[in-house]
Formats: C-alpha cells, structure tokens, sequence
C-alpha cells in the first residue's frame, strides 16, 4: 500500500518486522530476534524509531498487536503514537481478538478459521489462536483499539462481516480490497497453451496447516495424483526462502489455499495476478462486495475433502478451462486489487477523517 501512496505523491514510511520469513523492505526495522542480547537490542532499536513516528497525518495499523512485545506493553506504545499523530486507522485483516470471538460466538460466517455452520472448530491450531485472543491481554488491546482509533478497514469480505456485527465498530468500519503490484512480465503466449500435465502448487506451513486446511487441500491433489499420474504435477513449498517460494509459485497453473475462506488471501491474489488460478475461497459474498458481476476465475471450495478433490479433479480432467481461468485470474487483480486503485481509495477514506 505504501508503494502505490508514494506513487500518488504521498510522504510514507513504512515502520515493520518484514513479515518474518517474507522480508518485506521497510524504513523501520521492527524485526525481533529472541533472548536477552536480541531483546536489549530490539528495546533500543524501538526506542530510537519513536521519534521517527510523529508528526504525521495518518498511522494505519496493520494489527491491534503491531509489536512483538506482550500486549499489556504495546498499550502505552499505542498511546504515544496516538498522541503525536492526526488519526489513527486499525487494519482489520484478521488474527486478532474480535475474529476469534465474534466467529466462534456469533457465527455471521458459513464457516470459518473457528466455525463451521454452528460447530466449533476445536482443532489444535484454531483453539491455540483462540486460547491467545480471548479473555486475555490482547483481548484488552484489541477492544482498546478498535474503540478507539479514527476507521477500521477490513481487506477481506469475511473480515468486514465479522466487524460489521459488532453494533459499536460498524460506523467506523470501511472495505477496501488488499492491494497487490501485478507482474508487468506475464507470458500470455504461455497462458494460452492448455497442459497436459497439470501443475499443482501448496505452501505448507506446518503451525498453520490444520488451522487453514492446507492439510485437506493437499490429500486431496494428492488423490487426485494417484488417480492420474499423468495429468497432475504437486509442487509442496515448506520452509523455503520466501524467493524460492515465488519462484516455484510462477511455474504452476494453480495455487491450492485456504479452504476455510471466502476470499483469496494475499497469497492467492499474488499468484492471481501471475496468471496463476486460485483453488480456494471464492464465495459469492466475495464478488458482491467488489460488485463484480462477469468475472469468476477462482475455483470456490467447501471447507471439506469431498469439494478439494471434486474441484482438483475436474480441472485436470478439463484442462480447456485453464487458459480462460488464468486471463480472468488477471483481469480480476488489475480490476480490483491494482496497487494504485487501491491506494486511492485509502486516500479518500483518509481525506474524510482529516
């Protein structure tokens, strides 16, 4: 988002962790290591970076727990920058308190990383999650935030429904798609040709794995593997450079991801807009928030092995579609995720809170 800001003529600095393993580039290294020598050097390094955080017009906050520091010490951090900037705006793009509670509570969702219909989801990854969110400090944070900060802005239709239900947030509350810089290096002579080997590609993460049903997704192109060995190709990414990760990613014809979603996730969107097809979450709610009425390139899932394998299956056994679903694939990114577009539209919402 910075990137397209900039490129609208906006002052941006981008103050981050890097998102770990992905080492995204920002101005402000709040990257952590752990143990004492790494925690002295971090707490400097912070101290040295506030005063690099005043003065501006606007903060936007990727999360509620924007610091890899307990949540009960992040709080006094919060307040100083609420102090010396104008407004403050609270992403609200998941893993935080009101996305456990809220859809393990009040269910507005057909399922989710937490439900499924009215049951609950108890898995080992999903009641981790929600042991850390609910009844506990950064519940606190959370609550304090969101009640206090200038917007919300949800990036995903199933983060916007889960906010939108909570009566004192909802005037607050605002969608505006995640924004993605698409590849300008697209191929289409390659787009074109439909495989006769179908190119499968999952990252696995093994913490997250039973959490967003990556598990699921790849017994079910594995099956369907087994049954056409000539037709399927799977490409597992585990624990690789986040390079290496990309550069497996751009040879595939689709990407399997997060079953228990509506929407696809950056990562999708990301392969999207290589000519990649998402086998994941396209739910209608999806394109009617975007008011898209002719593109449907993702492949909709169930959360649920019997809908992975069928959907696998049926694009291997009909790779004609291919070529139509990787152009929609494109389209859809520079329709409504192009960085520019996107950026124009959290320039407007910041206009109206100054």
């Amino acid at each position: 988002m910075a990137e397209g800001l900039k490129a609208l003529g906006h002052e941006c600095v981008v103050a981050s962790d890097g998102d770990h393993w992905k080492d995204y580039p920002r101005d402000i290294d709040l990257k952590r290591e752990f143990g004492l020598k790494a925690s002295v050097s971090f707490a400097c390094r912070l101290a040295k970076a506030l005063p690099k955080m005043r003065g501006y017009d606007i903060v936007q906050m990727i999360n509620p727990v924007f610091l890899e520091l307990k949540a009960e010490r992040i709080t006094p951090f919060y307040n100083y920058l609420r102090k010396h900037n104008k407004r403050i705006v609270m992403g609200a793009f998941g893993m935080d308190y009101y996305w456990a509670q809220v859809n393990t509570e009040i269910r507005p969702l057909r399922y989710s990383d937490f439900n499924i219909g009215n049951t609950i989801r108890y898995d080992n990854a999903a009641e981790i999650f929600r042991k850390d969110m609910i009844g506990t400090e950064k519940e606190k944070l959370c609550k304090y935030i969101a009640n206090d900060c200038d917007a919300i802005v949800a990036g995903l239709y199933e983060y916007w429904a889960t906010y939108d239900v909570v009566p004192e947030l909802r005037e607050k509350l605002t969608f505006i798609p995640f924004p993605i810089k698409s590849d300008t290096r697209i191929d289409y002579n390659a787009i074109d040709k439909i495989p006769t080997t179908v190119s499968l590609f999952i990252g696995m993460f093994p913490q997250r794995a039973e959490y967003k049903g990556s598990d699921i997704m790849l017994a079910a192109a594995k099956a369907v593997q087994e049954r056409y060995p000539d037709k399927v190709q799977i490409k597992v990414a585990e624990g690789v450079p986040f390079k290496q990760y990309t550069q497996m990613m751009d040879s595939s014809d689709a990407i399997l991801d997060q079953i228990y979603s509506y929407t696809p996730s950056m990562n999708s969107l990301l392969a999207m807009s290589k000519g990649i097809i998402d086998i994941g979450g396209g739910e209608p709610e999806n394109y009617d928030i975007l008011r898209e009425k002719s593109l449907r390139p993702i492949i909709n899932v169930e959360p649920n092995y019997e809908s992975c394998y069928n959907e696998i299956e049926q694009l291997v056994l009909n790779p004609e579609r291919i070529p139509e679903l990787k152009r929609q694939s494109i389209e859809y990114v520079e329709k409504h995720h192009n960085y520019i577009k996107v950026a124009k539209q959290y320039e407007e919402l910041y206009a109206r809170l100054l």
